[in-house]
């Protein structure tokens, strides 16, 4: 239903003779109204209901510029202005107006209109105000329904009032005992009665300067003031905030617990946790970065990349010192690409180049329960060459190799059926390199190359041996200067960025390239293997392109886990203490420096098919053991899970599938089902 103005009423005609005859000559003729003209081009300080208002060029009754108020069927575009008054004052309020029933008054008092304007029309209001008011609220506005009305040249003429004051500066903190602390602000504009000191809602104290000294608090407690002006016409907003602690304090406050993911964008993560007693604040850490800081238990960690894997702790801080970290929570922001993977993957390596004990398969042999089949492998020309090549088994060496195109096609079959197929660059005997940015852009396109000739999903980095090192005093993994890292991470990112989001990036390191990096850390230790830990800047700077990281939990020395017992491969144990080093993130040796967590669906780990494929080989309850612990944390055997649960686990990577063949598919059969059935 449509509201209509009562343009013949009796009450309306009574308001309207009201706000005409009760006429009264202003005690002096000065116009309040800031913007009465709305030559500024902007509405303030006027505002108008439903954002209705806005500043035209035309029509204008002087000036360039005129208000509009585009009345609705539901709001009549009331744009107001509040302005200081004195009491018991005579003032008088004119404008002009244009347009269909179109009004001009005070909220709570006087006011006239037109019911119709085709031109600029003066309507005028005279009133006195009240024996203790300091402030009208001027208006305009139109009819619900009657369309679009125009206003121009608005005037209050009379003696302007006090007003309230401007905030005060904000309040520092001077001198603290264990039972004050001194505040001082910056002094309000305007007319200033005093100041008024809070502490939430309470005033603490009172006073006309700028300065005073909150007395009899207790000792080692944390406050937080506030300071607002007054004067006759009111008070201010109040002014920001100080925290301050009165001293006394003995020890520092406890951990704080609960801490939990609240929420989660694309570029951040809330977070919360329970209060610690004692503290004046808390510190948010990433690692060993603190990221946020506060007085509450919450906070917000913004700026982060989309789809990236965090893990934070929190502690809690007085004048004494700062508590120990609470346990880490991880978090994954979102936006993250479906790689098309399922949530739990089986991942293989195929012998397609050569051939060993276990024989040569086909690759349309290659059974359906393997989710990503890496082709292993392209090999250099040479170690810094970065010309990398791959070719088929030859047919002396694999006497049932396929031919290119029945390999391309069953490719193409594997393809259909939702599995990725990746060519795997390196291997025992492929050393690459990266020496110069020459080697970069080769290996760039010649990596290209044999994706675009095979129609592969993707590539995996399998370097070992000598093709990744660190020169001495490189010691950050955030910003890598030794030129084989630089020039690799450079040669991925290109890759990525060439192919797109949905390109399939995986890596097999094995321990020494990266757990060890708790320990040893290639670039800063001395007397240490300059390649421990090396592996830890290129996921750094892959970490939020990295499809899956299945570190290679084979043909490993005893590793030291977070914790900081010595974990040795073959049992559930290695596989546990060491994929929750990745999901936990943990300090690189001597560096100062933390390798973040990874996001959990990024994380998978490598076991040999069989007791033929490598050191290391751990029986299929072991590592389902292994598995059940990491995403239910259940049967952990003693290990606490430092980095929580992980009910994205990724999955599991072998080497190989040949070798799981030879051994009458024991570990895809084992362990495909078991996947599946994960939650």
């Amino acid at each position: 239903m449509t509201r209509r103005p009562l343009a013949l009423s009796a009450a309306l005609s009574l308001l309207v003779a009201v706000g005409v005859l009760a006429v009264a000559t202003p005690a002096s003729a000065a116009n309040l109204l800031a913007n009465p003209g709305f030559e500024t081009g902007t509405l303030s300080p006027w505002s108008c209901t439903g954002g209705l208002g806005s500043v035209v060029g035309t029509p204008v009754r002087s000036g360039t510029k005129a208000l509009q108020g585009a009345a609705s069927s539901s709001d009549n575009a009331k744009c107001s202005q509040t302005v200081a008054v004195q009491p018991n004052t005579a003032y008088a309020l004119t404008g002009w107006v244009r347009g269909n029933y179109v009004y001009l008054g005070i909220d709570g008092g006087a006011s006239t209109w037109t019911p119709g304007a085709a031109a600029f029309t003066q309507l005028t209001v005279n009133f006195t105000t009240g024996a203790s008011q300091t402030s009208v609220v001027v208006y305009t506005h139109g009819w619900y329904g009657q369309g679009t009305y125009f206003a121009d040249d608005i005037s209050l003429d009379g003696p302007g009032g006090t007003g309230v004051p401007g905030v005060p500066g904000n309040p520092s903190v001077g001198t603290i005992t264990n039972t004050s602390i001194a505040l001082s602000w910056g002094a309000s504009s305007g007319t200033v009665t005093g100041y008024r000191v809070y502490e939430g809602t309470t005033v603490r104290a009172t006073v006309t300067g700028t300065s005073t000294t909150v007395t009899g608090l207790a000792a080692c407690s944390a406050h937080t003031y506030t300071v607002a002006a007054y004067n006759a016409s009111g008070e201010s907003a109040k002014s920001g905030g100080v925290s301050a602690t009165t001293t006394g304090c003995t020890t520092v406050p406890p951990t704080p617990t609960g801490l939990a993911v609240t929420g989660a964008t694309n570029t951040s993560v809330s977070l919360s946790w329970s209060a610690s007693s004692g503290a004046t604040g808390y510190r948010v850490y990433e690692g060993t970065t603190q990221v946020a800081t506060g007085t509450g238990t919450t906070a917000t960690v913004s700026g982060l990349a989309t789809c990236s894997a965090h893990a934070y702790t929190v502690a809690a801080y007085n004048a004494s010192g700062e508590s120990a970290k609470s346990g880490a929570v991880s978090a994954t922001t979102t936006g993250c690409v479906n790689t098309g993977l399922p949530k739990h993957a089986l991942i293989g390596y195929l012998h397609a180049s050569f051939a060993n004990g276990s024989g040569y398969l086909r690759m349309a042999d290659v059974p359906s329960s393997w989710d990503i089949i890496n082709l292993a492998f392209g090999e250099p020309t040479s170690v810094t060459s970065g010309d990398i090549r791959f070719r088929q088994c030859p047919v002396a060496e694999c006497p049932n190799v396929e031919s290119e195109t029945d390999f391309i096609a069953a490719i193409r079959a594997k393809q259909a059926q939702g599995k990725k197929v990746l060519i795997s660059i390196g291997g025992a005997n492929g050393q690459v390199q990266l020496t110069s940015t020459a080697a970069r852009d080769t290996f760039v396109s010649s990596v290209s190359a044999i994706i675009d000739k095979y129609g592969l999903n993707g590539l995996d980095i399998d370097f070992e041996g000598h093709s990744l090192y660190l020169n001495a005093g490189d010691g950050d993994i955030r910003n890598p200067t030794t030129p084989v890292i630089v020039n690799l991470i450079s040669a991925l990112r290109t890759l990525k960025a060439r192919y797109g989001s949905g390109f399939i990036l995986t890596m097999a390191p094995e321990t020494f390239f990266v757990q060890l990096g708790y320990q040893f850390y290639g670039g800063t230790c001395s007397g240490c293997d300059n390649r421990a830990g090396s592996y830890l800047p290129v996921i750094y700077a892959l970490r939020n392109d990295i499809t899956v990281l299945h570190v290679q939990d084979y043909n490993s020395g005893p590793i030291m886990g977070l914790d900081n017992q010595y974990h040795n491969m073959g049992a559930a144990d290695f596989h546990i203490a060491m994929t929750d080093m990745l999901a936990a993130g943990f300090p690189v040796a001597n560096t100062g420096v933390t390798f973040p967590a990874l996001r959990e669906d990024q994380i998978a780990f490598g076991v040999p098919a069989a007791v033929s494929a490598g050191g290391g080989y751990t029986t299929p309850a072991q590592v389902q053991q292994a598995v059940n612990c990491l995403v239910k944390n259940q049967n952990c055997g003693g290990y606490t899970l430092r980095g929580g649960t992980s009910p994205d686990f990724r999955g599991l990577m072998t080497w190989s599938i040949n070798w799981d063949r030879y051994y009458n598919w024991e570990f895809s059969n084992s362990h495909e089902p078991f996947l599946n059935a994960l939650p």
